[in-house]
């Protein structure tokens, strides 16, 4: 057993975040300005579109992108159970609905034939996870939304490396939604990200990030002078800091380095696990990116005298941490007594949250630590 607790999910910070950010520090501009303006530059251009705009988290980041679709009270989105709850809270954060579709039961991403099966005339949206990192069907989607004149949100909280044939997934669609919380593969300690193709609600989105103001701090105290604001509807507190900013720029300018690295532990571990009574991810698809934000293979309970659960409180006393994405949201408590939902209604997703577990796979992660999982979930399972 490894001396150390392997903690899941930590992140790559080097010295130049550090070093940015106390430069931030130092020029004493510490809330949204000039870094964070750099920053959403810097992210538009990677994902190949003409805005990004920097948020609090991807939290934020949907409820805003939800909100500036102007959806009526009852309005209904659809989405996928298997996900964080913070992508359905959001709906209901916004006045609408969440509407659950089943998942593929192979890559657990949002089922387009299930989709449409979920449409009806209150329908104005469909809002998919790209799970683990992996892109959902966009073409199938996006087919769909045409042809029900559905908007669509992405929520790619897992996903900044994604590629859907050959295009970054935020560059598909009409809006969205990243995560930097400290998990993921680009990390700001908390914050999130827009991008849009979409120049009329842009300006809208970036009032509602900041109290409803239609000029944020920046521009107000800037050297282009100074310039009085008005509040023009009752807004949020969502914007992103110059200190988040710091970490995010370069971050973003070593993601494709990260990528890199997780991929030869992703690939480590197939090999590693390849006979054993799991599940594995599947291999990346033809013209495709997976961003390998997570290694979440499934146990086969039929053939494992240890539960899922079991498993991760052996992992846990063996100093090694691991972690469930997700338990599907229609389960969750409040979800069931307010939707009336329960096991036996979206049977993929299910099951994966039924056998689902984490390893970890963060960047940081040396090869002896890779080693110490592979050594230490091989004892459990053999």
């Amino acid at each position: 057993m490894r001396k150390d607790y392997l903690v899941f999910g930590q992140p790559y910070i080097g010295d130049e975040e550090i070093e940015e950010v106390v430069k931030t520090l130092k020029s004493g501009w510490l809330g949204t300005g000039p870094k964070t303006a750099q920053f959403e530059k810097e992210f538009a251009e990677y994902m190949g579109v003409p805005h990004a705009i920097a948020v609090a988290s991807c939290t934020a980041a949907l409820h805003l992108s939800i909100l500036s679709l102007d959806l009526k009270p009852g309005d209904e989105v659809i989405t996928t159970p298997l996900t964080f709850c913070a992508t359905s809270n959001a709906i209901l954060h916004s006045q609408a609905v969440p509407v659950f579709a089943d998942v593929d039961a192979i890559t657990g991403n949002l089922d387009p034939h299930k989709v449409i099966e979920k449409i009806t005339k209150r329908t104005k949206a469909i809002l998919p996870v790209h799970l683990y990192g992996r892109s959902c069907d966009l073409t199938s989607l996006e087919n769909i939304c045409q042809q029900h004149d559905l908007k669509l949100i992405g929520d790619c909280a897992h996903a900044v490396e994604t590629e859907w044939q050959g295009t970054k997934v935020g560059a598909i669609g009409d809006l969205n939604c990243f995560s930097f919380y400290p998990t993921k593969n680009l990390v700001t300690g908390e914050g999130g990200m827009i991008t849009t193709h979409r120049e009329d609600l842009v300006a809208k989105i970036k009032r509602m990030a900041l109290h409803g103001m239609t000029k944020d701090a920046w521009k107000r105290f800037s050297d282009t002078g100074y310039k009085h604001y008005e509040v023009v509807s009752p807004g949020y507190k969502y914007n992103m800091t110059d200190i988040q900013s710091s970490i995010g720029l370069h971050q973003l300018r070593r993601v494709d380095e990260l990528l890199s690295r997780r991929r030869e532990i992703w690939q480590r571990y197939q090999e590693a696990f390849k006979n054993f009574p799991l599940d594995l991810p599947a291999a990346e698809e033809v013209n495709t990116q997976h961003a390998l934000h997570l290694y979440a293979p499934c146990i086969q309970s039929d053939k494992l005298s240890i539960s899922r659960d079991e498993l991760l409180q052996a992992l846990h006393d063996r100093n090694i941490g691991a972690g469930v994405h997700y338990i599907a949201v229609h389960l969750q408590p409040y979800y069931a007594e307010k939707f009336g939902t329960k096991h036996g209604d979206f049977p993929a997703a299910e099951k994966i949250s039924d056998n689902t577990f984490s390893l970890p796979l963060s960047a940081r992660l040396t090869d002896e630590d890779v080693g110490d999982v592979i050594e230490t979930l091989t004892s459990l399972l053999y």
